[in-house]
């Protein structure tokens, strides 16, 4: 299939297309009142769309649309090049008769994201295979070792510290007798990922969470683990449970559209009943970018959640994209009381790299 999509621009184009339209929060396209818009009020039209959408619909750059859309002559032009593309894709079967996203044109968009994620790993470095399965800041305590830079201070052994201290005659603990707790994972290992479907994470944020995702299942799925997925806004919008059907989760995440408000409380008390009973690594990862705006006080009854979640043997780590101080405070208790891990990225682009870190650290 790969190698169908490189000897086709054209469709290539299309599933960009497509996939673009969803990120942007469109499910259909109605050609003329597209043109009307872009005519009556052009950049509020170009923010709804963005360049990207706008370019592969009508062939011209934002800026080249700007300069002319006025002009009779290229109005004329670009009402017949939007009308020819909406029929050329309602004619592949991208689109339905009404003019909607069609099933064919999702599993489009997938293999067209789907392949250009799986390109984008090898440039990156983060190709490689997951050095120790077994090694786990997740996992149950086992051996303890002497306390080093990067280790996690909720993991010193405080019993086998002291102990050692006083086995030196310390009045003091000093930092040469701190002692750290191994971990060993449990089993097989479950992944929940949870995409934050939110007004704010349309675009490029939306897009990028969604690459993450695939880079995520890819993986772990290929490594016999297994990912479920949660989409949330102000409710849950999709849900799959952990499973190894890469095609299944593939197609739920590049039709996420994101439209709502972010509710990620009822996300994490979702996800407990998601993962399976028995001994094995649980371990939710969240991708936002904001703070919960659902419930009487959202923040206290998220930190609940975790604890709730905690308590059932999940840890959860998060992927904050811009977050204000607010929420990276926030974020940090969430991650804390969870037992994971918090990447505050700036650039959204860098979110396929530190999913798979936290899931090789698993």
């Amino acid at each position: 299939m790969k190698t169908v999509l490189e000897n086709d621009e054209e469709t290539i184009k299309n599933g960009k297309l497509i996939s673009d339209a969803i990120n942007q929060g469109f499910s259909s396209f109605v050609p003329d009142m597209m043109f009307d818009n872009l005519v009556k009020n052009f950049s509020m039209t170009r923010n709804i769309y963005g360049d990207k959408l706008l370019r592969l619909i009508t062939g011209y750059n934002g800026n080249y649309l700007k300069k002319n859309i006025q002009i009779p002559e290229f109005q004329r032009e670009l009402r017949e090049t939007i009308q020819k593309k909406i029929d050329d894709l309602k004619g592949d079967d991208i689109l339905t008769k009404g003019g909607s996203i069609s099933e064919k044109g999702i599993s489009l968009a997938s293999l067209v994201m789907y392949t250009e994620e799986l390109d984008s790993l090898i440039p990156k470095g983060i190709e490689g295979e997951k050095e120790n399965k077994d090694v786990s800041i997740y996992g149950e305590k086992t051996g303890s070792r002497n306390f080093k830079k990067g280790d996690r201070f909720k993991d010193i052994d405080i019993r086998k510290t002291l102990h050692l201290a006083i086995k030196r005659g310390r009045a003091l603990v000093g930092s040469e007798d701190l002692k750290a707790s191994d971990r060993v994972s449990k089993g097989s290992i479950s992944i929940v990922y949870g995409i934050d479907a939110s007004g704010s994470m349309k675009g490029n944020k939306i897009e990028s969470a969604k690459k993450a995702g695939i880079a995520l299942a890819f993986k772990a799925i290929d490594r016999k683990d297994k990912v479920g997925l949660l989409v949330f806004g102000t409710d849950i919008e999709a849900k799959i449970r952990p499973t190894d059907d890469f095609l299944r989760l593939l197609k739920e995440i590049v039709r996420t559209k994101a439209v709502r408000e972010t509710n990620i409380t009822k996300t994490i008390k979702e996800s407990i009943d998601m993962f399976p009973r028995g001994d094995s690594t649980k371990h939710l990862i969240l991708i936002t970018d904001a703070v919960p705006t659902i419930g009487k006080d959202p923040q206290k009854e998220t930190l609940d959640a975790v604890s709730m979640a905690r308590n059932a043997g999940i840890t959860i780590s998060l992927i904050g994209i811009n977050l204000a101080e607010k929420g990276e405070k926030l974020a940090e208790k969430i991650v804390g009381i969870g037992a994971g891990r918090l990447y505050a990225l700036k650039d959204s682009g860098d979110a396929n790299k530190v999913i798979l870190e936290d899931y090789y650290s698993l």
